[in-house]
């Protein structure tokens, strides 16, 4: 199994332009279920589970097994990672079906991403102001970035010094499956940039292939310190929400759609693939509109 799996990793990287994080997620899930083959005796030959030899009952008998302790996000991942190695290997006549085809996959609970109003926003991004710290001007521009630009996290701290356009107001990040695209700054946004490079950042880290927010090192900042950062804030604003750098990604999103903005932009701006993962933010609008319905009109209780 093991050659096969390491055959889909590269088939991943090569043919799909997969992600180094969603390779390794793939490969986690894998080595799991191999694992748990080993343990349970099941499917081998010899010590080693057998692709050939994997059926229905096997994965079913994983899928249990992990029910006593994953959330249902967690078993549907699994066992999409299975049906996905499976669908590749029946795709080069390695094996003749999926395993995998027919398990169910849990339901998983739909969830809304948590959204801050305007002012809240305001507020956040903002709050570096009322701390005077080493770190500042970067945790302002960071925080700017966020909001103003709606890129992921993984996006913001991809950005090199050569990826950044001040005069056009843009900046050109990295998406999922290394796709490139162009995020747009805000004044406010471009301003806090320039003022972090100017006073931040000493000559010799401008560099073209440098990141562009950096920690004292000069080294690119790590997920968790941005995370930080976002939690840190949280705080000194005194906003009643826990918010998460991809939060303000939501934010971004809803408070275009608020302001009119119409569905494909945004799908472009935020570098989704598909209009239906855009369409989510429709459904944040919609209950907005209806708990101000509820509070404002005078028989809106009754009619509802």
């Amino acid at each position: 199994m093991r050659g096969h799996v390491e055959d889909f990793i590269a088939y991943l990287e090569v043919e799909r332009n997969a992600s180094l994080h969603t390779r390794l997620g793939y490969l986690r899930d894998l080595k799991q279920f191999s694992e748990f083959l080993k343990v349970s005796k099941l499917c081998l030959s010899g010590t080693e589970p057998d692709i050939y030899k994997i059926n229905e009952a096997a994965v079913t008998s994983f899928v249990y097994n992990l029910h006593r302790g994953c959330k249902k996000a967690s078993v549907a991942r699994k066992i999409s990672s299975i049906r996905s190695l499976f669908r590749y290997l029946v795709k080069k006549g390695i094996v003749k079906m999926n395993p995998a085809e027919l398990v169910p996959t849990p339901r998983i609970d739909k969830f809304l991403p948590t959204v801050l109003t305007a002012e809240e926003a305001k507020n956040l991004v903002e709050a570096p102001k009322k701390i005077k710290s080493r770190s500042t001007l970067r945790d302002l521009a960071v925080l700017e970035t966020l909001y103003s630009a709606g890129i992921r996290l993984s996006e913001l701290i991809g950005i090199r010094l050569k990826d950044l356009d001040l005069g056009a107001g843009t900046i050109r990040v990295l998406g999922k499956g290394s796709k490139e695209r162009i995020a747009y700054l805000g004044e406010y946004a471009a301003s806090s940039i320039k003022a972090y490079l100017d006073n931040e950042r000493d000559g010799a880290a401008f560099i073209g292939e440098a990141p562009l927010f950096a920690g004292r090192k000069g080294k690119r900042l790590s997920p968790r310190t941005v995370q930080r950062i976002v939690q840190k804030y949280t705080a000194v604003s005194g906003i009643d929400k826990a918010p998460t750098p991809h939060a303000l990604r939501h934010t971004f999103a809803t408070h275009l759609l608020d302001a009119g903005v119409d569905l494909r932009s945004i799908q472009e701006m935020l570098g989704h693939a598909k209009l239906s993962t855009t369409q989510r933010y429709t459904k944040v609008g919609i209950d907005k509109m209806m708990e101000a319905y509820d509070k404002a009109h005078p028989k809106a209780k009754k009619i509802r």
